[in-house]
Order: structure tokens, then C-alpha cells, then sequence
């Protein structure tokens, strides 16, 4: 095990304090990837030579340093490599880090939904489940031309190296991406899809304004759902042009869950995340003869002052809504 998959419990509002955070995993290691808002990759090949101790004991190292450092506790998996470290972290609570012995990688796999493995998304695994291939310990032993044939000739055969514990992925240095997160998790699975647009709808006026708060426009939405098996699916949109514009931003998230076709789908968490961050004096913007649209934008003016003087509770979810 050397790959480390690290999830510090950070609030959205509390994002910021990612950067610090990764530089206490780079003391440990310089090949750290970034998983914003609130992750990280980190491969520990060296530092496991450097400093005599397998991943898992340089996990509790590193959740102790968090806390006594910036008082954010974490959740770690650890595998050989991202994708295992990555799927074993959704097992994993807080204080105990959960590993992926190296040659027990189809063991973990094989009992786990299909669904699971990242990557998989929806339409992909109902075709897997209608032919009997709902779990990954039966992706593994089905014959490569049966899964090329479902699902096509790349994608079955990646399929079938994924299910096995053939992990080739790397851990990529980066930077912390320019970006804001809003997360709307529901007290139960909810299969409602009108609570899911409401989420949407909350979670896109969230964006808008805090966009607005800072001076700055996105390029990019992503929406990310997660499910009550703990998979989730992530779709992203580039928009027509930069926007901080609440209605903008909940048109779009709106597209990107339609696009998804859910059916009758248990969903945990909604998530939206703005990316691509510029300065909103630098962005252009289509004018419009739109009467109703205009509108919508000087009542957000209101609201962003009343904001900004009584707090972010001043105005209800929702009432921006054209």
C-alpha cells in the first residue's frame, strides 16, 4: 500500500483551509494531487523508505498532525494504487484508516456493486446488471469479449482490469483548483426528484451569491450526485459564458441532472461546484432584452445587500427562483 486517498472534514465554507492541509501532507511526500474541496492523493513510495513506516502508520501520523495543527479531523484509505485508495476511503471512518493490502485487491473488490468503480456511471451499470453483472467479483470472471460486446471494445476491457485490482493510475502533482462547492445532503435517501431540484435550486443560489460575495465568475458547473451505495456520478457543463447569475447557474445544474436520467435513484448528497474562477470585472456579458431576467438580476443586487448586512439567512432558499 503507498497510495494514501485523504478526505479532511471540511465544511464548504471552510474550503480556503485546503492549501495548509496539503502542505502538511507535502511534508511527507512532493507527489501530492489535490481533490478539491476537501481531498487529497498522495503517493508515499519515498516516504515509506524515509521514514521506515508503512502507509498506514504515516496515516495516523498525518490525522494526528490535523488535528493538533488545524483541528480537522480526517478519513483516510490506502491502497497501491488511486483508484483502490479512493474506493477503500468510502469505507473508512474517522480515526481508522481503511487499506487494500497489495494482492488482496480482488478480495475487496468482488462483493462490492458495480456501480462502485469509478468511472461506472449509470446507463453503463443497469446494461452490466440486466446481463447478471452486478457485482465486480462477476465483471471480473466474465469473458472479456462478452463484457466488449455490452458496453464496447476500450471500455470492457478497462472494465475487466478495474474489476481484477489492475489499477493503473498515478498521482498527478497539481494545484488547488480556483473553485466553490455547495453541498445539499438529505436526512435520508431521497428518491423525489422535485426534493432533488429543490436541492439544486438552493445549492445553485448558494454559488450565485457567494460568487457575487467575492467578485468573481465561474466557466465551469459540475454537478455531482452520490447514492445511497456510496457511488456517485459527476457530470460537467462549460457555460455559455462566465457567470456569478443564480438563474444561470440553477438553468444549468437543472440541464446536467436531466442529463443524467435517473430513475428512481437513492440519492444522499447533491453537490455543485463552480470552477474556473475569474474576476468579475474582466468577464463579459451578453446583454439582454429579456425583461423577466433583468429583473431577477437587480432583485439578487437587493439580496446580496441584505446579505452582506444581516447575515446569509436574511433570504430564504429558493425566493430568487424566476
Amino acid at each position: 500500500m503507498t497510495i494514501l486517498c485523504v478526505r479532511f472534514q471540511l465544511s464548504p465554507m471552510y474550503e480556503a483551509a485546503l492549501p495548509r492541509l496539503l502542505g502538511l501532507l507535502e511534508e511527507f511526500t512532493p507527489v501530492v494531487e489535490a481533490l478539491p474541496p476537501d481531498g487529497a492523493l498522495a503517493d508515499l513510495r519515498g516516504a515509506e523508505r524515509y521514514f521506515g513506516r508503512d502507509a498506514v502508520e504515516l496515516a495516523s501520523v498525518i490525522r494526528v498532525r490535523a488535528l493538533a495543527l488545524y483541528g480537522v479531523d480526517c478519513v483516510i484509505g490506502a491502497g497501491p494504487g488511486p483508484m483502490l485508495a479512493r474506493m477503500a476511503l468510502r469505507d473508512a471512518r474517522p480515526g481508522l484508516t481503511r487499506a487494500v493490502p497489495e494482492g488482496e485487491e480482488r478480495e475487496f473488490l468482488a462483493g462490492k456493486p458495480v456501480a462502485a468503480l469509478p468511472g461506472v456511471g449509470t446507463a453503463t451499470a443497469r446494461t452490466l446488471c440486466e446481463y447478471g453483472l452486478d457485482t465486480l467479483g462477476r465483471v471480473a470472471t466474465a469473458p472479456l469479449s462478452t463484457l466488449q460486446r455490452l458496453v464496447g471494445a476500450r471500455t470492457g476491457r478497462e472494465l475487466r482490469e478495474k474489476a481484477n485490482g489492475v489499477d493503473r493510475g498515478r498521482v498527478v502533482p497539481n494545484g488547488v483548483s480556483r473553485s466553490l462547492a455547495a453541498d445539499r445532503p438529505f436526512d435520508r435517501d431521497e428518491l423525489d426528484p422535485d426534493r432533488h431540484r429543490r436541492a439544486l435550486l438552493s445549492a445553485a443560489e448558494e454559488l450565485g451569491a457567494r460568487l457575487r460575495a467575492v467578485d468573481k465568475v465561474c466557466r465551469t458547473l459540475t454537478l455531482t450526485v452520490r447514492y445511497a451505495d456510496r457511488s456517485a456520478t459527476t457530470r460537467s457543463r462549460t457555460l455559455k459564458e462566465p457567470t456569478a447569475h443564480s438563474a444561470a447557474l440553477t438553468r444549468t445544474a437543472y440541464d446536467l441532472y436531466e442529463a443524467l436520467g435517473l430513475q428512481r435513484a437513492r440519492v444522499r448528497t447533491i453537490a455543485l461546484r463552480a470552477e474556473g474562477l475569474t474576476s468579475a470585472e474582466q468577464a463579459s456579458h451578453q446583454l439582454t432584452f429579456d425583461p423577466v431576467d433583468e429583473k431577477v438580476r437587480r432583485i439578487e443586487e437587493v439580496a446580496d445587500r441584505a446579505r452582506a448586512k444581516f447575515g446569509p439567512r436574511a433570504v430564504m432558499p429558493g425566493s430568487l427562483a424566476a
